[in-house]
């Protein structure tokens, strides 16, 4: 069992410390056969006392725009969901479920569903970013040809901590984790597929930054690499404190990534380093008027 902080908050006793549990899954064309190794993952992280449990972005489906549509499923209607609800419910756990592609009116988002320990969705996000990239000679891909963008920021709050949600590209537009930090997001997790053109120079980069700019905790989760797949995924799952520490951090290969983090380990670095009570938000407000940008 886990290390358990408590500490007292308003007369109420209230725990710090949770485990987080990263699947970093190999994912394969066959949805069945990712749905099933997704529910082994999230029973082992249970039974390893994991109180959240994450899957990464696409887990049902191989990271292709030629297969979105084929894989897509409407929220009521699709095996994924009903499968990893259940699981949520049997297994007593939160779960981030990485994301999947969502048919609804004809359009297809990636999307993230979030469950409750009792199975129940307690919110879901869809990816505000599209992936639209073009390294000659390296990649090039674009979302956009095929999904469409979300536009709601994502917090939950789950009982025991406030969780914030971002996919992948999301990462690089810091503005929505300055939203979700007001809004009083501790954890935000991020289910991604960097590449390997961009996940060796950007992942930890990013991840850290965001962590440290906004003092929060990060737990960012890819799918495992395989170098047989049209799109070839970094891995490298990561989970960041919000001093910018490396709580765990796994490889390229398929595994479970474990991270006991403390919530209070925030307050801690704000203390150090107060940034965000030190905000100008009057001053920026008025630079963006005079120099005509949105903010």
């Amino acid at each position: 069992m886990y290390n358990k902080l408590l500490c007292k908050h308003g007369g109420i006793v209230v725990e710090k410390s949770i485990r987080l549990s990263l699947c970093q899954m190999k994912v394969t064309d066959d949805k069945e056969s990712n749905l099933h190794k997704a529910v082994g993952m999230i029973e082992k992280s249970a039974l390893n006392n994991s109180r959240i449990v994450m899957l990464p972005e696409m887990f049902n489906c191989p990271y292709d725009n030629s297969k979105f549509r084929e894989y897509a499923e409407e929220e009521e209607a699709g095996p994924t969901v009903t499968t990893i609800s259940r699981a949520a419910e049997d297994f007593g756990v939160h779960i981030v479920a990485g994301s999947i592609p969502e048919l609804d009116s004809g359009k297809i988002y990636n999307t993230c569903y979030i469950f409750g320990d009792k199975g129940e969705i307690i919110g879901k996000h869809r990816k505000m970013h599209l992936f639209d990239i073009n390294v000659p000679g390296s990649i090039v891909f674009r979302e956009s040809d095929t999904l469409t963008a979300g536009d709601s920021l994502t917090v939950i709050d789950t009982g025991f901590c406030k969780l914030g949600v971002a996919i992948c590209y999301d990462v690089r537009f810091p503005e929505i984790f300055r939203l979700m930090v007001s809004k009083g997001a501790q954890i935000i997790a991020i289910p991604a597929a960097f590449n390997m053109t961009t996940g060796p120079l950007h992942w930890e980069l990013l991840m850290r930054a965001r962590a440290v700019d906004y003092q929060v905790f990060v737990a960012a989760i890819s799918p495992a690499r395989d170098e047989n797949a049209s799109y070839i995924a970094y891995g490298n799952s990561i989970v960041v404190g919000p001093w910018a520490d490396i709580a765990a951090r796994a490889g390229h290969e398929e595994c479970i990534l474990y991270a006991d983090i403390d919530l209070g380990d925030i307050e801690k670095a704000g203390r150090k380093l107060p940034v965000l009570a030190h905000k100008r938000d009057d001053v920026y407000e008025v630079l963006y008027k005079k120099d005509g940008v949105k903010p």
